[in-house]
């Protein structure tokens, strides 16, 4: 974040955040004075606050002459003014301990979820790693509405994809049946990327009976294959329960919006699928997600990895006050043990 500010300002704005993110109440000049440590005057300090208010580093609520930290004036405090508090090595052991590996992936997956929610207060979220699986069969059917048909994707593990499609034209059960039929023989038993890959590619077939049919079912096939790009992600939600008790998430509606992305886990699931890519831990503050549902929040993500090769993300969902020198150490060890149980087993 580019914006200067004095040393003077920065030390006030960070004793601001951290007396806040304590006990939750707004902050006041002469609170202020103490917790900062700095030799000013209760004027001098409201002069101050006063500018970073308008940088909209801090508000004043209506019902108090305090202030309280904006999503900016957090954005700031994470990049700039916080000292990240590590773990003792009694910690680290403790939550290694937790993650335990039994045989079961998905149940490591959950160990790691639940020692998040557990050690955090707060939810704990891991994007299980992708498993590449194989196209067993696909079928066609027509529907009752017009120019729709449902296109039925079965993978190997018997993962099962649905898809209704508007399509140019009506198509006898016959003409569904035979694309159907070619797209299994010439893809069955081959990697779903690959085919994924391979549908925008010029498909070779004998005859223009055959063409036709094979362009019928790539044309359909496309849909399904795109949106099972997504849905073979998978993602463990643990502790939930912990924000009912969090005042700054109150509101019902609030309320109702975060646990309905608990329960589809469709904007989850984009948001950590894209920390994949990030080299360390990731801090989404507010609106700053891009998923309303999570304009109150704060994420905190970090990729884990497997023989050195990313495999997936943990992460906690909080409000935006919590306590992000703790949070993301602990976000950060969680990552590195999961990674290093699963370098291990994979060997």
């Amino acid at each position: 974040m580019q914006m200067a500010l004095s040393p003077r300002a920065e030390a006030l704005l960070k004793a601001l955040i951290e007396r806040y993110i304590s006990d939750g109440q707004p902050v006041g000049s002469r609170t202020l004075s103490k917790q900062a440590g700095l030799e000013l005057s209760p004027a001098t300090i409201r002069n101050v606050m006063a500018d970073l208010e308008d940088l909209g580093l801090i508000s004043s609520p209506h019902t108090s002459s305090g202030r309280v930290p904006t999503a900016l004036g957090y954005r700031m405090f994470v990049d700039s003014l916080l000292t990240v508090r590590p773990l003792d090595s009694a910690e680290i052991y403790r939550m290694g301990d937790e993650l335990a590996y039994d045989g079961d992936p998905m149940h490591l997956m959950e160990s790691a979820s639940s020692l998040l929610s557990q050690v955090t207060r707060l939810a704990g979220i891991v994007l299980v790693p992708r498993q590449e699986e194989s196209f067993r069969q696909i079928e066609f059917l027509s529907l009752p509405a017009a120019n729709r048909v449902l296109v039925i994707l079965v993978t190997s593990s018997g993962r099962v994809h649905n898809r209704v499609i508007r399509v140019d034209r009506h198509y006898s059960a016959a003409e569904l049946v035979e694309a159907a039929n070619c797209f299994n023989d010439l893809y069955s038993g081959r990697p779903l990327s690959e085919i994924r890959n391979s549908l925008l590619a010029d498909l070779q077939s004998d005859g223009d009976a055959m063409q036709r049919a094979v362009k019928n079912a790539t044309d359909m096939a496309r849909h399904v294959f795109a949106d099972s790009e997504s849905s073979a992600l998978d993602l463990v939600v643990s502790g939930e329960a912990n924000l009912l008790q969090i005042p700054d998430l109150g509101d019902v509606e609030k309320l109702r919006k975060l646990f309905d992305a608990f329960t589809t886990k469709r904007d989850l699931l984009h948001l950590l699928d894209r920390s994949m890519h990030a080299e360390s831990i990731q801090v989404f503050i507010g609106s700053e997600s891009g998923y309303q549902a999570l304009d109150e929040c704060s994420v905190v993500m970090a990729p884990y990895q497997a023989d050195g090769r990313v495999v997936g993300t943990v992460g906690v969902i909080g409000p935006t006050r919590m306590a992000y020198d703790q949070v993301i150490s602990i976000v950060d060890v969680t990552a590195r043990l999961l990674g290093g149980v699963l370098s291990t087993e994979a060997r």
